[in-house]
């Protein structure tokens, strides 16, 4: 059992709200759409070596590597054009 914790939702839900953003996107050329947009997984963890654990189990499948970006932080990122998909371990005291 890992000692972190991912917090994640419904893909199918996740999923099928992008496509509707896509089709939404594309049926109405008038609606600005963002110049970069950012998707974030987040990690809870007691302790740095679980955050980065939490942080690599996510990474592993983007084929990044997992970064210590300080304060007790960890983290990951993807880009796909302008859309970045990342991961970040977030310490205790942090969380909210």
């Amino acid at each position: 059992m890992s000692n972190h914790v991912t917090r994640s939702g419904d893909r199918a839900a996740f999923l099928a709200g992008l496509r509707e953003l896509i089709s939404f996107l594309t049926a109405h050329p008038d609606v600005v759409a963002p110049r970069h947009a950012s998707l974030v997984v987040l990690v809870d963890a007691p302790d740095s070596a679980a955050r980065l654990d939490g942080v690599k189990s996510v990474a592993a499948p983007l084929g990044v590597p997992a970064e210590d970006i300080g304060r007790g932080y960890f983290g990951a990122r993807r880009d796909f054009g302008p859309i970045s998909y990342g991961v970040v371990g977030i310490p205790p005291e942090e969380r909210q």
